[in-house]
């Protein structure tokens, strides 16, 4: 399923609203049943659907001005019982990967495949489609179990076979995209998913990009003493309870029915607004922001239920990157906003055990969406990250105003 979109920044005002892709009927359209669907699909307790996320996201990404092409990438299937989790079926149904493709004229360019974090979707880099795919092949995608990729029954029971779901699906998106070669980048959980697969498949690997990665730390470590000391407090006990059960702030969303989309507006309007540690989100891009994450949020339960087995209560890593460094075999380059609650200096540790080139670039009035509080400072650190890739002649000039620490 491919589809070709422009994006018109004018239209965007005219489909605002959690359910606007309803409220207008398409030319020829029965105006009567047309709202009568939209009043069905706005009583509906959860009103959302995976047609909602892909209106939702061709909304927002109506914000970037660069052509793209929409697929839903066939990633195979497999019979029923199965052993391979992701297949795991009543039937022998295909899944799918949601991704956008934003060309370059130049054939020469790199191919740079970005991979969302934990309880977002590909969307969250629409500030940066703009200017990265000036220099690179850029392809975003919806890790399998988020957006609007598929979402099968999540039925993993270990750390191995949670890592597995995610390494091999993306595995089986690469082998139907006919890709060799690119530069990966992944943020939060996304940056864990990445270093994971290029541990196991290096080959495919240039560059590493890894922008706020979870997974460094353990809770073991002296310095995380302090979440061992809240858990033994009622509080601290009752919250990673609702760990241990696998709670997922998506289950908040959808329990409470048709007010989740105001909850998930309140939530955008503060950390990308008036909470933002960089440029705030203009009016445009928080209602649409809000409307996209509200539909990817509250759809079915799936890549969501990956938390307790990848993280302990505190998301610490049950299975430390750190403990991998000293096998990486991919250039690394690693990319944290000043204000990032992500702890930097998990990544300085690994790079004291790695022996491949590394780095570290912090980025100023940047926190964990470091890419879009500073979308700027965050092109300047890729932009530096590739730099022997792009033929960069005066790369240090983009150093100007970040800090490399490593």
């Amino acid at each position: 399923m491919r589809t070709l979109r422009r994006s018109s920044q004018g239209s965007s005002r005219a489909v605002l609203g959690f359910m606007a892709s309803t409220n207008s009927p398409p030319d020829g359209a029965n105006s009567a049943t047309t709202w009568q669907q939209a009043w069905q699909q706005r009583m509906r307790w959860v009103p959302t659907s995976k047609e909602a996320i892909i209106a939702s996201e061709r909304r927002l990404l109506s914000l970037v001005k660069t052509p793209y092409l929409q697929e839903q990438v066939n990633i195979g299937s497999g019979p029923p019982g199965s052993g391979i989790r992701w297949f795991r079926s009543t039937s022998a149904e295909s899944r799918y990967i949601n991704t956008v493709t934003f060309e370059n004229k130049s054939e020469s360019a790199p191919t740079l495949v970005m991979v969302h974090g934990y309880g977002a979707s590909q969307g969250f880099f629409f500030r940066n489609f703009d200017a990265l795919a000036k220099h690179f092949r850029v392809i975003a995608i919806d890790q399998l179990g988020w957006g609007a990729s598929s979402r099968p029954d999540f039925t993993c029971k270990s750390t191995e076979e949670t890592e597995a779901w995610f390494i091999d699906s993306f595995e089986e998106w690469r082998k139907a995209k006919n890709l060799d070669n690119f530069i990966l980048l992944g943020h939060s959980f996304g940056g864990y998913v990445a270093a994971k697969y290029a541990l196991k498949h290096p080959e495919h690997v240039q560059h590493l990009i890894l922008v706020g990665s979870a997974g460094f730390s353990a809770q073991t470590d002296e310095r995380n003493e302090w979440i061992m000391k809240f858990r033994s407090t009622w509080k601290g006990a009752i919250l990673n309870h609702l760990w241990e059960s696998n709670f997922t702030p998506q289950r908040v969303v959808r329990g409470i029915g048709r007010w989740g989309p105001d909850l998930v507006k309140r939530y955008t309007s503060a950390r990308f607004g008036s909470r933002s540690v960089g440029t705030m989100l203009n009016d445009d891009e928080a209602q649409l922001l809000s409307d996209y994450v509200y539909h990817t949020l509250a759809s079915k339960a799936s890549g969501e239920l990956c938390l307790k087995y990848i993280f302990a209560f505190g998301a610490f890593a049950r299975s430390p990157l750190l403990a991998s460094a000293a096998d990486w075999k991919v250039p690394t380059s690693f990319i944290y906003g000043m204000e990032d609650w992500m702890d930097y200096r998990g990544a300085m540790n690994a790079c004291t055990k790695m022996t491949v080139p590394k780095e570290i670039i912090r980025v100023p009035q940047g926190g964990h969406f470091v890419f879009l509080d500073n979308a700027d400072g965050f092109h300047a650190a890729v932009l530096y990250s590739c730099r022997g890739f792009l033929n960069m002649k005066n790369a240090d000039d983009l150093l100007d105003g970040l800090t490399k620490v490593h």
